[in-house]
């Protein structure tokens, strides 16, 4: 846990202080985020031992929980910055931006991503409000409710179809989550709604039916919330630099999502049935310092397999394996080649191509003696 801690905590203090100051400690925020964690990947290239089996991690909660504290003071910080309430200059405006950005949407996301598979409805809940706080509340129940049980099918908005660019995905992932997500909520309550169409007390049935859209109104009433409370707080100013970091920040959300399962596909078994997710439909990435910094997000199959382990447990395995998709660079090296769809093409399609070929050729039988 203290590797974990180190990495993920080490480039808060530039954060704020280039939030407050500008400068070089801006700089050198952004610098430790984006090239100090590619080149220690590259240097260091092998990747942690995987935990052994069983193994328990009570400082994990606690770490989560730092680093849920750390995002609502770096946010309500950087909107005051971006607003001009420190004066930054407009180069130290950037580098904060791009700063306070690349956390929110690789660190904070990772981080509320633990949270909300959690059963301890605390750091649920804290989760789910990091969420909100990115105007991204409703990913809480489609992420659990639509991706993890439709990963790598049709069925899933957030798994990309070969050959398809990022910014085709976006909106749609976007859209179709919100959308799948609400349909999965609504599904899972319906009871409490034949239950508010039978009561014959209004009172009665308005309070059934707003518990039933619960998770929907807290996502939609807590986004409105934060807008209001930016812009009472920071101005017009505040709330255009806060609605900037949250697109920055859902953007990373989404590019996770499309590298982590671009052009893998479940085989269908029979009508609207696939086979059991496995290792062969996520993309991995053994890169040692910015699993930290992710805190294990690029040990992805393992994630899938087991939605509720703690993620200083999630394991990488064997990567030799023919048909197991692991990416040639990072995770967030990988999301930054994506922004440019030919070159993610040219670099992707062949690798997906070689896993289906993997899958399709049979397994030599075993001579016997």
């Amino acid at each position: 846990m203290d590797t974990f801690a180190l990495v993920v905590l080490s480039p808060l203090p530039f954060l704020l202080l280039g939030a407050l100051f500008g400068g070089v400690a801006a700089a050198i925020g952004l610098v430790w985020i984006t090239l100090f964690i590619f080149f220690f990947d590259v240097i260091l290239r092998r990747a942690a031992p995987d935990a052994p089996e069983g193994s328990e991690f009570p400082a994990a909660n606690l770490l989560s929980q730092v680093l849920a504290g750390a995002h609502f003071v770096l946010l309500f910080t950087g909107i005051w910055a971006l607003s001009g309430g420190t004066g930054l200059g407009l180069g130290s405006w950037v580098m904060v931006f791009l700063g306070l950005g690349l956390f929110f949407g690789q660190v904070s996301n990772s981080n509320a991503h633990e949270m909300i598979h959690r059963s301890d409805r605390k750091m649920f809940l804290l989760g789910k409000w990091v969420y909100t706080s990115l105007l991204f509340g409703h990913h809480t129940s489609a992420h659990r409710h639509v991706h993890h049980r439709f990963v790598a099918t049709p069925g899933d908005p957030n798994s990309a179809e070969l050959g398809e660019g990022f910014w085709a995905f976006a909106p749609r992932a976007w859209i179709g989550s919100f959308v799948s997500g609400y349909e999965m909520e609504r599904n899972l309550r319906q009871k409490q709604i034949q239950a508010a169409a039978e009561a014959e007390a209004p009172l009665e049935r308005a309070r059934l039916w707003l518990r039933a859209q619960r998770p929907y109104a807290d996502y939609l009433l807590g986004g409105v919330g934060f807008v209001l409370l930016v812009w009472a707080l920071f101005g017009f100013g505040g709330l255009v630099g806060y609605l900037l970091l949250c697109a920055y920040a859902q953007l990373q959300l989404l590019l996770s999502d499309y590298v982590q399962h671009y052009g893998l596909r479940r085989r269908q078994t029979d009508i609207d049935k696939f086979e059991p997710v496995g290792p062969q439909h996520s993309w991995d990435a053994p890169h040692p310092v910015s699993a930290l910094w992710m805190l294990n997000a690029p040990r992805h199959s393992d994630h899938h397999a087991h939605p509720g382990r703690p993620y200083p447990a999630l394991q990488l395995g064997d990567l030799s394996v023919a048909d197991r998709p692991v990416l040639p660079q990072s995770l967030p090296a990988m999301a930054v080649l994506a922004l440019i769809p030919p070159i993610w093409r040219r670099v992707m399609d062949k690798r997906v191509a070689a896993m289906i070929a993997a899958r399709q050729t049979p397994v030599p039988a075993t001579s016997r003696s």
